[in-house]
Order: structure tokens, then sequence, then C-alpha cells
């Protein structure tokens, strides 16, 4: 069995890993269906608080 002679450095494996993080894409954003605010995909509308059709959070808006 294959063995290695000399073990890999911390610089070598960030290295080969700093690929990995190249696959992964920048956050999706749709409109609020409530308010037409954009908002990130499958969570809670910052600016209303509803999330399919509910009210999920009270906002700053509604406490003042």
């Amino acid at each position: 069995m294959a063995v290695p002679k000399r073990r890999t450095s911390r610089a070598r494996t960030k290295k080969r890993r700093s690929v990995w993080a190249a696959g992964v894409s920048a956050p999706t954003y749709g409109r609020c269906e409530h308010c037409h605010e954009p908002k990130r995909s499958h969570g809670v509308c910052p600016e209303c608080g509803y999330y399919r059709g509910r009210r999920i959070l009270v906002t700053k808006q509604d406490e003042g």
C-alpha cells in the first residue's frame, strides 16, 4: 500500500481546498409576494416579516 513520504503542509492543503469555494455561487434573491421588496429565496422578508403568505416576524415598522 502506498504511504506518503512527507506530511502535506498546511499551505499546500489550503491551496488545494481553495478551489472548493469556487463552486459556491452567490445567494439568489427574489421578490416578496407581500411588499415586493428583494429578499432571500426560502427566507423571511426582512422588511415586512412575511414568509409564504404568513406573518412570521414582528418588524420595526409594526412596533412603532
